[in-house]
């Protein structure tokens, strides 16, 4: 094994993210910590993912968001220090491997089909399901009553 190998798989393993799946479409929250000066602080970057670059210790994605009507996209690479923790809020359904053409949409236009069984870090309770139909609504004329 080449020496250049040996050290992007020492750091792949140190500062692997396997808890995190990020995938293409996905709305993805990402802790950065900023050092400004002697102070540092954790700030929150939150887009979806329209571009994943894999190479090893080189992995990247692009995070696109909106801010004050203008379009942003900024680039992390995954094994970074830096970042300190990556949250997916939301799946989306894509059907492309680079979703480019959202740079030319805005508002309504941008929205993306979402995986309805895809439950984000914020669900306190996997199991609980939604009742629906006449038991719901039973339930509900129940509760007003």
């Amino acid at each position: 094994m080449n020496i250049l190998q040996t050290i992007e798989k020492e750091t792949l393993e140190s500062r692997a993210r396997g808890d995190v799946d990020v995938k293409i479409g996905d709305t993805v929250r990402a802790h950065i910590r900023i050092v400004e000066g002697s102070k540092s602080r954790t700030q929150v970057f939150e887009g979806t993912v329209i571009k994943i670059h894999r190479s090893g210790v080189g992995t990247s994605f692009t995070l696109r968001k909106i801010s004050n009507s203008v379009g942003v996209e900024r680039t992390f690479i995954a094994c970074s220090p830096n970042i300190e923790k990556i949250e997916v809020t939301a799946r989306h359904k894509v059907r492309r491997s680079k979703l480019f053409f959202l740079r030319n949409r805005r508002g309504k236009g941008m929205r993306l089909t979402p995986v309805r069984e895809f439950r984000g870090i914020f669900s306190t309770d996997a199991k609980k399901k939604k009742r629906r139909g006449k038991k719901r609504r039973a339930s509900v004329n129940a509760a007003k009553a």
